[in-house]
């Protein structure tokens, strides 16, 4: 903890020097608490449709569980992830506006930057779009069509979360090649690609978002 909190002050890494007027990029991080939340309700959900062929190992285990409680979890991150979802996919393009990747690369898969960009784009409102469908479709069968049922959701509804996780990993992948491979907003690559050695810099020497004006490291030291 304390290793972070140095490099996230740390006037190397500044804000300005991975593209964003923040130290760190907000949109990864609330990518993973959407896959978190996302998972979890589907996982909960399964859970709780299986639970009573589970009922055996939780009693052999002590563990006091519930299919009503399981539910919960599974309707309330649900809720949560359509609701992270929304500033995920905001600050995401609110990023990707501020992106300079490096246009000389080609990902894995055979992209380049722009598309890659605007496939990850695209994905991002698509997967936005699906999972405010799985919480309204969740809060209908909680509330009104399987509100007296002992198994809350429909198989065909833990069915599209599956297919939904399929889509999350082709996302996060498209992602990964724009940190991975094109260096967007990753600082380290920033400040290679101006000439600078991010394992070399002097603390007593601020630096600004790299730029073609951006002076290399041996003229940004004083004599």
């Amino acid at each position: 903890m304390s290793l972070f909190f140095a490099i996230s002050i740390s006037p190397v890494i500044g804000a300005g020097a991975n593209g964003l007027p923040y130290v760190v990029p907000i949109h990864p991080n609330l990518v993973h608490l959407t896959l978190g939340l996302f998972i979890v309700a589907i996982a909960f959900d399964i859970v709780a449709a299986l639970n009573p062929l589970k009922k055996p190992i939780f009693k052999f285990l002590a563990i006091p569980v519930t299919s009503s409680g399981l539910y919960d979890v599974g309707w309330y991150n649900m809720v949560a992830a359509a609701v992270i979802t929304f500033f995920t996919v905001a600050f995401g393009f609110y990023e990707i506006i501020l992106a300079e990747p490096s246009q000389d690369v080609i990902s894995p898969w055979g992209l380049g930057a722009t598309d890659t960009m605007v496939w990850h784009g695209v994905g991002g409102v698509l997967l936005l779009a699906l999972i405010v469908g799985m919480a309204i479709w969740r809060g209908f069968q909680r509330y009104l069509w399987r509100e007296d049922r002992a198994r809350q959701v429909e198989w065909s509804y833990l069915g599209a979360g599956l297919l939904i996780f399929v889509l999350m990993f082709a996302q996060g992948t498209l992602g990964a090649h724009l940190g991975g491979d094109f260096g967007v907003h990753v600082t380290a690559d920033r400040l290679i690609r101006a000439g600078l050695d991010p394992n070399d810099l002097s603390a007593s020497t601020p630096l600004k978002a790299p730029t073609p004006e951006t002076p290399t490291l041996e003229t940004a030291k004083t004599p």
